[in-house]
């Protein structure tokens, strides 16, 4: 909904949202409200824990927010999303301390591996990569899904929601150990040529791709790409790494996408935004309004076939700032997309600094991704 005052903006919201509920009692509350409320959010807060009956409640200020089929950018905006019958709901609050020999998590524990944990973080001081990476390894039933506070970029602060509180650091959450919800991640990455195996590397940097050069497998792309393909290859490279190595012929949506952040033209080496390993298989990926929108209609339209007879009861959107109005030619394309496959269901959301969700079965930090989890109604 639209509004500039926090105290209204917060009773209109509410009242949305309990009529969504058709009537159910609440028992978690997650609030988005856009940069607009970065100097209310104190007063923000405090009225939707009044008027929601102070149930469990997280989220954040963000650059932008979304609501229903809508994306809000420029406009004042604050988007609640109020759900019931989820089981048991524990929000938390997480830490980060540097120490001499890197640093230590704390505030919370993932001692119930299993079920969703959804997390809200802080940018400047909460590295949640560093997080998920811990949680691959060592609890690997645990699903994250949310997204990096975007509403104090500029002031290198966020503000963090947590049940009538405001933080300005870490991270907040909510762990749902009995919910049902489908983890969705649509990156946008289209792959074009052909796949290869990380013959030598080292940390971020890939020195061969199939016993040669990866900048010299790049020129040969472009060269064979369509000149299409070739412009959107020119406009940003990113590559591909195969999450599941068993996969016979992994295709879009198979693999994890990072940015390729440098080239050395020297020795035809590329550094990438995370660690390759030898033996790892990797693919050249474009990125474009086109590909986005494939990318995440299927996505959207296996969930709906993985429902079956029943429906989707809500979700909760996390896109990525990159996304939106920057990246297509209409608005609210993400918002309005979940609603045509999925049907006009309580969503709420914001734009992300970055965005966390699974890919392969494993935790990440993405970008230009649009991250989704989905609560599936009873079956009928």
């Amino acid at each position: 909904m639209l509004a500039a005052d926090p105290v209204a903006a917060a009773r209109r919201a509410v009242s949305e949202a309990r009529a969504a509920l058709g009537g159910s009692s609440p028992s978690f509350a997650v609030l988005f409200a856009s940069e607009h409320f970065f100097g209310d959010a104190e007063a923000l807060v405090a009225a939707v824990a009044g008027a929601t009956g102070q149930v469990p409640l997280i989220g954040c200020v963000a650059e932008a927010v979304a609501g229903g089929s809508r994306e809000v950018e420029s406009e004042p905006a604050i988007s609640l999303w109020l759900a019931a019958e989820l089981g048991p709901v524990e929000t938390f609050a997480m830490e980060f301390a540097g120490t001499p020999t890197g640093g230590a998590f704390g505030g919370y524990r993932f001692d119930q591996p299993a079920g969703i944990r959804l997390m809200i973080c802080d940018p400047f001081t909460f590295p949640v990569s560093d997080l998920l990476a811990h949680l691959n390894e060592h609890v690997p039933e645990a699903t994250v899904m949310g997204g990096m506070a975007s509403g104090g970029l500029q002031l290198r602060q966020s503000r963090l929601f947590l049940d009538g509180r405001v933080l300005s650091r870490g991270a907040v959450g909510a762990s749902l150990p009995q919910a049902e919800v489908h983890a969705l991640v649509a990156q946008g990455c289209r792959p074009v040529g052909n796949p290869y195996t990380t013959t030598r590397a080292d940390g971020n940097v890939i020195f061969e791709l199939g016993g040669r050069p990866p900048l010299e497998r790049l020129r040969d792309l472009a060269a064979a790409l369509p000149t299409s393909d070739r412009e959107l290859l020119a406009q940003g490279v990113h590559l591909g790494m195969v999450i599941d190595e068993y996969q016979a012929e992994p295709g879009q949506g198979d693999f994890l996408i990072r940015g390729v952040a440098g080239v050395d033209p020297e020795s035809g080496a590329i550094a990438v935004g995370d660690e390759v390993v030898v033996g790892q298989t990797v693919q050249f990926h474009v990125r474009d309004a086109g590909s986005a929108d494939e990318d995440l209609r299927r996505t959207l339209e296996r969930a709906a076939a993985a429902l079956g007879t029943r429906r989707a009861a809500g979700a909760l959107l996390f896109t990525c700032n990159g996304r939106g109005s920057r990246l297509f030619a209409e608005p609210d394309h993400d918002a309005g997309l979940l609603a045509e496959v999925l049907g006009k269901i309580p969503v709420a959301g914001f734009f992300c600094a970055g965005e966390l969700g699974p890919v392969g079965g494993q935790n990440f930090l993405h970008a230009y991704t649009a991250s989704i989890a989905l609560f599936p109604g009873p079956a009928t």
